[in-house]
């Protein structure tokens, strides 16, 4: 069996290199040899994540043709790869790109500091503000009020409380797209919610496309549940999806799952537009491919002139291909456990049958709260507190980074709550540790790809903001400083892969 779980073309791998021809090509300026010059290409998309990992690479003559050199130069490009632990290749099977033995891999999630540790350390690790004032405190307030009559049943409701089942329906046909509480089930965050899919949807050894990058959090979730990631790469800066790509995905390695994140994606903060999010659906559904969205940065848009598309269930009211995931947790606040699935209604089903064996269901004071939230107006007006916390926090961390950082390049995304930064050739894993000697968190960009992907790339949440930011600045400009000086980061991460 072929160990490789999607292809590039030749055309377009030739394109991508194309690309990177106004980068530095070697010190000093001296150009290298043209096999070396196009393995290192090959390498830095590789670990950049523009080619997945896992990828078939198009045969020596085919490359050959499209990038109008030699077949001697592209078979000694793709020996020097499989030299380097970068391709693997088996006589029959073709060759596939790799990342070597001891690259840093994403292994785990990223938890939030223990409050005591905030003091001495600038956590950016974690995507979350604090609540919304005075908001969290009058819906735990109006829960409490609507708490005594639910008290006298047995409290466990596994599809959640009808009347926020209907509320959250009720929102969703505001938008143009009918929906029944029979479409909606609640679940303890939006990681519960996804789990829960993962488990009926994708056992173990089964495909799921994701998003190069992707949420970290998620990614490992799934490798937990014993999944097969298959990763297709994004449009540069914030371009999106590539739909050329997720086509291509789709009909070849045929996932059972395909797992995106349209509205300021994490971490890169793009925005799908409709006819992206359209012919997702169209393909998803031609391949049999159930689409999960998640939608938990739906409302996090910063700029007023930003036009929303539909949403992706638009495309899919009925919810049989496209499962919907929202959540309480990045619009409103991290403390507030209540996520929901929008689907049609024998999936749902199917969620609330297995949810027996896992959790049981979800706080039912937590969903009195968010319940109060939306059925009160509360809702829009937190949310609208929580887009101004973001929007400074943005515009500060920007400043900050620009002034101390210059090298440093990032598009500014028009919403969410992450900025995802090139790193100016420096490896993001030493970044990482360094950072942690200065007081600094960061996870660095392999957290959010498949395989050892993005090494030059960290993220940067809006989490601070103020002076807090300029320190954050000021902190990791140390630890590139350290990074450059090689003192103590460790010697098993590359300070640099840049050729």
């Amino acid at each position: 069996m072929a160990q490789w779980t999607s292809t590039v073309g030749a055309a377009q791998l030739a394109r991508q290199l194309r690309s990177q021809q106004a980068r530095p090509t070697g010190p000093g300026g001296r150009k290298p040899p043209a096999y070396r010059a196009l393995a290192d290409g090959v390498r830095l998309l590789v670990l950049e994540g523009r080619v997945p990992v896992a990828a078939r690479l198009p045969a020596e003559r085919e490359l050959a043709l499209a990038l109008a050199v030699s077949r001697t130069t592209v078979a000694a490009a793709y020996e020097a790869l499989r030299a380097e632990g970068f391709l693997e290749s088996r006589r029959g099977a073709g060759s596939w790109t790799a990342v070597p033995a001891g690259n840093p891999l994403p292994a785990r999630g990223l938890e939030p500091l223990p409050p005591e540790s905030l003091g001495s350390m600038i956590d950016l690790g974690c995507a979350a503000l604090p609540a919304p004032e005075p908001w969290l405190t009058r819906a735990v307030q109006g829960a409490l009020e609507e708490l005594p009559p639910y008290a006298h049943t047995h409290g466990d409701y596994p599809a959640g409380l009808p009347a926020l089942r209907q509320m959250i329906a009720d929102r969703y046909t505001a938008l143009g797209i009918p929906t029944m509480p029979e479409q909606i089930m609640v679940t303890t965050g939006a990681m519960g919610a996804i789990d829960a899919i993962c488990h009926l949807f994708a056992g173990r050894g089964e495909r799921i496309a994701v998003e190069s990058p992707s949420y970290a959090n998620i990614l490992q979730l799934m490798r937990e549940t014993g999944a097969r990631l298959v990763p297709v790469a994004m449009e540069e800066g914030l371009g999106g999806w590539d739909m050329n790509r997720w086509r291509q995905v789709l009909r070849d390695a045929a996932p059972r799952l395909a797992y995106v994140v349209a509205d300021f994606h994490n971490p890169t903060g793009a925005l799908a537009d409709e006819q992206q999010r359209r012919e997702l659906v169209d393909a998803a559904r031609s391949a049999g491919t159930v689409l999960v969205v998640d939608e938990t940065m739906n409302e996090l848009r910063l700029d007023a002139d930003v036009d929303m598309p539909r949403r992706v269930c638009a495309f899919d009211p009925a919810g049989s291909t496209v499962l919907t995931v929202g959540s309480a947790s990045k619009a409103f606040w991290a403390g507030m456990r209540i996520g929901w699935v929008r689907a049609a209604p024998d999936v749902i089903r199917s969620l609330v049958a297995a949810r027996a064996y896992a959790d049981m269901g979800t706080p039912v004071l937590e969903q009195l709260a968010i319940n109060w939230l939306m059925g009160t107006g509360g809702w829009e007006q937190a949310v609208e507190v929580r887009r101004g916390q973001a929007r400074e926090n943005r515009d500060a961390l920007v400043a900050a980074v620009r002034r101390e950082l210059p090298d440093w390049e990032f598009t500014v995304p028009r919403g969410g709550l992450t900025l995802w930064v090139r790193t100016g050739g420096l490896s993001g894993s030493r970044l990482a540790v360094a950072g942690e000697r200065v007081g600094v968190r960061v996870p660095s960009g392999p957290r959010f790809g498949v395989d050892g992907a993005f090494e030059g790339y960290v993220r940067l949440p809006f989490t601070v903001s103020g002076p807090v930011a300029d320190e954050a600045a000021v902190r990791l400009a140390a630890a590139v400083d350290l990074v450059r000086s090689g003192a103590g980061v460790g010697a098993d991460t590359p300070r640099s892969f840049v050729a």
